[in-house]
C-alpha cells in the first residue's frame, strides 16, 4: 500500500480562524490527541511570532514521547541578512524541532511587490536560508507560498524557487494554494508537471476560499504529491485550509493510500470531537465523515432500505472512522425507524407489541405538542426508559429559585440561582451565579449533583438554542429549548417545551445530566458482566 505522509496545521494555520485562541495548555492537548491518532508530522506554531508559541516548544517534553515528530515554522530570512545572524531564523532554530518548515515566495509578483527584491534575491533568501537550516542539521519541508497564481504568471520562475530549495536541502516541496483560488484539475496539472521534475518529494497545502480544498488536495495525491498539509476539522485562516478529517478515509479507505497507522482510523471521529471541544468550537454536525449528521436518516423508506443494504444511503460503514450510525426520530421515521433506534436501550422490544404500538403514539403525539426529537434523540430515550419502567431516577430537583436581580450593577454576574436537590436520603443545597438565569440555573445543578456524581463535572454545555413555536403568541408563545451536551468522549442532545423559557431550559438541562448519568451507569454495567464472563470457572 502506497503511504501517503499527513502534516497537520491545527496548532499553526488552524489557530488563525476566526474564533480560536489556544493556549498552551489547548496546543499540548491538541497535539498529544494528533499524535494518538497516528499523524506523522505536526506543524506547532511560529516561535518567532509570539512567546506563546515559543512557550510551546519549551513545554514539548511534557509530551512524552511521540511517534509523531513536532515541526516549527517560520520564513526565508530577512532581505539584505545572512540566515545565520536573523533573528527570525535563530528564534525558530532555538525551538529545537527536528524538522522546520520553511515559507518563502514562489511567485515573482510576490518577490517585487510584497518583499520589494529581485527575483535573484528572492531566489538567494530562499537557498541561504533552507542551507542554514540543514548544516544546523534540521530536516527542511520548503513551502512554496503563492505557487499556483506564480506558477499562472511565470511557470519558469515558480519552478526555480523549488530548484533553490530542493538544491539547498529540502526534503519536501510544498505546492501551496496559498488564496484558496485553483481549481482542482489545475492543480493537479501543476502538481504532476513538479512531480516529473522533481520527483516523489512534492506535497500539497490547500486553502477553501473555494470549497475546493480536499478536492484539490486528493487531485494533488492522484498527480503524484507525496505529502498532504491541512487541520483536521479544516480550521484556518479566512475561509480555512483543507479538512483533513475528509482527505484521510477519503485516500485510505476509497484509494487505498496509508495515511494513519493501522487501526488508527477508527479514532479519527473521537479525536476530531475532542479537539473540537478542546478549541471550543462547534462541529458542524454534517461534516463528512465525523459529523454528528453524517451517517444519519430519517425518512422512515431510507431507514428500511439502509437496514436491507447499507450502501444504498451510505458510502462507507461508520464505524471504520469511529462514527456511528443514527436513526432519527420522527413523526416521519415509524414504528421500524422506533425500534432500530431503541434495540440497544431497550432490547427485545417486539415490532408487533403493544409497548411498540404505544411509543409510536407517543412519538406522535409528544412532537404535535411541539417536541422535536429528531436531534435530540436522548431524551426520547429518556422518556421510553421511563415510560417502560427501565430507568430509575439519579435524583429529584425538590426546589430551585431564580433571582434576576443584583445589588451591584457593576458585576457582570446578572443572575443567580439556588438549587435543593434529593439523592437518596440525602440532600443538597446549592447556590450560584451566572450571566443570565439559564446558566446560572446550570451552574447551581451541577454543584449540587457533583457532591453524589463527580462525573458530572465532566460535562459541559457546547449548544444551547431557543426556538419560538407559536410567535402570534408574543411573549407567552410555547418555546422549543436544544441544549448540547458533551463529555470528551461524546456528545448528545436533549430538548424541553414549556411556554417558560426557564421550565424548559430546566427540562433540558435534568435530561442532560441524566443521559450522561445512564450512559456512565450502562457502560459500568457492560464492563462488570464483560469481568464475570471472562472470569475462570471455579
Amino acid at each position: 500500500m502506497k503511504a501517503v505522509e499527513i502534516f497537520d496545521s491545527t496548532l499553526r494555520d488552524g489557530s488563525q480562524s476566526v474564533g480560536i485562541s489556544f493556549s498552551v495548555e489547548d496546543k499540548l492537548h491538541i497535539a498529544r490527541a494528533l499524535a494518538q491518532l497516528g499523524v506523522p508530522y505536526i506543524e506547532a506554531g511560529n516561535p518567532a511570532s509570539n512567546p506563546k508559541d515559543m512557550e510551546f516548544f519549551s513545554r514539548a517534553g511534557e509530551l512524552g514521547p511521540l511517534a509523531a515528530r513536532l515541526v516549527a515554522f517560520g520564513s526565508t530570512r530577512r532581505r539584505g541578512n545572512r540566515a545565520e545572524e536573523d533573528p527570525l531564523c535563530l528564534r525558530l532554530l532555538q525551538a529545537g524541532t527536528g524538522f522546520v518548515s520553511i515559507f518563502g515566495k514562489s511567485s515573482r509578483s510576490q518577490a517585487s511587490r510584497v518583499l520589494g527584491v529581485s527575483l535573484e534575491e528572492n531566489l538567494e533568501m530562499i537557498t541561504d536560508t533552507v542551507r542554514f537550516f540543514c548544516s544546523r542539521g534540521r530536516r527542511v519541508f520548503y513551502d512554496a507560498e503563492h505557487f499556483f497564481d506564480g506558477y499562472r504568471d511565470d511557470a519558469a520562475y515558480s519552478l526555480k524557487t523549488l530548484k533553490a530549495a530542493r538544491d539547498a536541502g529540502a526534503e519536501r516541496l510544498i505546492l501551496c494554494d496559498t488564496n484558496g483560488g485553483a481549481f482542482p484539475e489545475e492543480i493537479a496539472a501543476v502538481t504532476r508537471a513538479a512531480v516529473e521534475i522533481f520527483g516523489a518529494c512534492v506535497g500539497i497545502h490547500c486553502h477553501d476560499d473555494m470549497g475546493c480544498a480536499v478536492a484539490g488536495s486528493l487531485a494533488a495525491v492522484a498527480a503524484g504529491a507525496v505529502q498532504v498539509q491541512g487541520t483536521l476539522l479544516g480550521y484556518g485562516e479566512r475561509c480555512g485550509n483543507a479538512n483533513l478529517s475528509a482527505v484521510i478515509p477519503s485516500l485510505q479507505l476509497k484509494k487505498g493510500f496509508s495515511c494513519l497507522p493501522s487501526g488508527q482510523l477508527r479514532r479519527l471521529t473521537k479525536t476530531a470531537r475532542y479537539i473540537a471541544g478542546v478549541s471550543n468550537f462547534i462541529l458542524p454536525p454534517q461534516m463528512p465523515y465525523i459529523g454528528s449528521s453524517a451517517f444519519a436518516h430519517k425518512g422512515g423508506m431510507h431507514i428500511d432500505a439502509v437496514q436491507k443494504y447499507t450502501g444504498s444511503f451510505e458510502h462507507i460503514d461508520p464505524a471504520l472512522v469511529g462514527n456511528e450510525r443514527d436513526l432519527l426520530l420522527s413523526e416521519q421515521s415509524g414504528r421500524t425507524g422506533l425500534l432500530l433506534k431503541l434495540s440497544a436501550a431497550v432490547p427485545g422490544l417486539q415490532r408487533d407489541s403493544s409497548e411498540a404500538a404505544e411509543l409510536v403514539e407517543l412519538l406522535k403525539q409528544m412532537e404535535y405538542e411541539g417536541y422535536h426529537f429528531e436531534s435530540a434523540t436522548a431524551s426520547f430515550e429518556l422518556l421510553v426508559l421511563r415510560r417502560l419502567g427501565r430507568i430509575q431516577p439519579f435524583y429529584t430537583v425538590e426546589l430551585f429559585k431564580i433571582i434576576g436581580e443584583q445589588s451591584d450593577k457593576t458585576s457582570t454576574k446578572l443572575s443567580s440561582a439556588m438549587v435543593k436537590v434529593r439523592v437518596g436520603e440525602k440532600t443538597e443545597i446549592t447556590a450560584d451565579e451566572g450571566e443570565g438565569p439559564v446558566n446560572a440555573l446550570d451552574r447551581a445543578l451541577r454543584k449540587a449533583l457533583e457532591a453524589f456524581y463527580p462525573a458530572v463535572k465532566q460535562m459541559r454545555l457546547t449548544d444551547y438554542k431557543v426556538r419560538v413555536m407559536e410567535p402570534e403568541h408574543a411573549t407567552a408563545a410555547k418555546v422549543r429549548v436544544f441544549i448540547e451536551s458533551a463529555d470528551g468522549e461524546s456528545s448528545w442532545t436533549t430538548v424541553g417545551v414549556s411556554t417558560d423559557i426557564i421550565n424548559a431550559s430546566f427540562r433540558a438541562l435534568t435530561d442532560a445530566i441524566d443521559y450522561k448519568l445512564y450512559r456512565d451507569a450502562s457502560l459500568r454495567g457492560k464492563k462488570e458482566q464483560e469481568v464475570k464472563l471472562d472470569a475462570p470457572a471455579l
